[in-house]
């Protein structure tokens, strides 16, 4: 009788410790089949059933009905949004843990020499979770912006270049809406009183700085840039930028302006329409931005590339002497064979 007790138990126990394997093989054992890094993408809204379907669709495991196992007694309810890689022989616990942290991880984010929207969207796109569309979508969407009181022409101005940081999975609402919070901070009281007493709005500063960087990115010439155009400003004058122009024909590789481009009709063709651009026409630095705030006075109206190609420009306040320097230019244009 004691024998037979005795031999229940250890039967019993062997049961126990067998069903304890296989539960520890369920749930730490490997049950993906994969033999190199697998990257999965979970979108935004994506529910359980979904995140089967795409575990599935990219062959990942063995067994689905043990991870589904695991994950329930894990109590894995939340599918996070975000691009995870799963390395070959993960086990369901390490699975799941993995998809249940999800990505909310802060990154950097820096950027300049930016021109456009879908640029700035692009740009944005390759360091943080969403979609570049989606934030471009909403960029040239009028209505949305708005509620910040811009528009698909002004909304460059709200994004000044510097390093920021944001959290991965961010939504592209909510990247905005930081962004707008910094461009609070950027305008300062200091900033805006400055602004108000050249007679410009924000938007208008950042507009007028962004045809000063696409003048000349040099430190040394973008006040005396700024100061020109305020110049011309004030006298009702046209603007006459080249880089207007450029972007008016959606084409700044041109290193020469044509009597015939000056003919484009678009409200950026400063040589048609008196005063500022519609909006920036690049997302210019700060740095540019407070050299139209401390822009140089003096008396210019003109300036024209010097012919050396340095970069750097011959100023005047006279179209007489402005005229000789621009046939100067041309010359060295021709003497390069530079036709556009």
């Amino acid at each position: 009788m004691k024998k037979t007790i005795l031999h229940i138990f250890l039967t019993l126990v062997g049961l126990a410790i067998c069903a304890a394997c296989i539960v520890a093989y369920i749930i730490f054992g490997p049950n993906t089949k994969n033999k190199s890094d697998i990257v999965i993408h979970i979108p935004r809204h994506c529910d359980y059933e979904q995140l089967l379907d795409s575990l599935e669709a990219h062959d990942v495991l063995r067994s689905e009905e043990t991870f589904d196992m695991v994950a329930h007694y894990m109590k894995y309810k939340t599918v996070r949004v975000g691009h995870y890689t799963i390395k070959p022989k993960t086990s369901n616990f390490h699975l799941v843990r993995l998809l249940r942290k999800g990505q909310h991880y802060p990154v950097k984010f820096a950027f300049n020499n930016i021109r456009t929207i879908d640029q700035f969207a692009e740009r944005a796109g390759k360091v943080l979770f969403f979609e570049p569309a989606d934030l471009a979508n909403l960029l040239h969407n009028n209505e949305f912006l708005s509620q910040y009181d811009l528009n698909v022409a002004t909304c460059p101005a709200l994004f000044i270049p510097d390093n920021y940081e944001f959290f991965y999975d961010i939504t592209p609402e909510d990247f905005i809406e930081r962004f707008h919070s910094y461009y609070k901070h950027f305008w300062n009281e200091e900033r805006l009183k400055m602004a108000d007493s050249i007679g410009l709005t924000p938007t208008e500063v950042v507009t007028l700085a962004s045809i000063v960087e696409e003048e000349n990115f040099r430190p040394q010439e973008k006040a005396i840039i700024a100061g020109l155009y305020i110049n011309r400003l004030k006298k009702n004058m046209l603007l006459q930028s080249d880089p207007t122009v450029k972007f008016a024909l959606g084409d700044f590789s041109r290193q020469r302006i044509l009597l015939e481009d000056l003919k484009v009709d678009s409200p950026y063709n400063t040589y048609r329409f008196k005063g500022l651009p519609p909006g920036p026409i690049r997302f210019p630095e700060q740095s540019t931005v407070d050299s139209v705030l401390h822009y140089t006075h003096h008396n210019y109206l003109y300036m024209c590339a010097k012919e050396d190609f340095s970069g750097y420009h011959n100023f005047t306040s006279s179209a007489a002497v402005h005229k000789k320097n621009a046939a100067l230019y041309r010359k060295a244009l021709n003497e390069r064979n530079i036709k556009k």
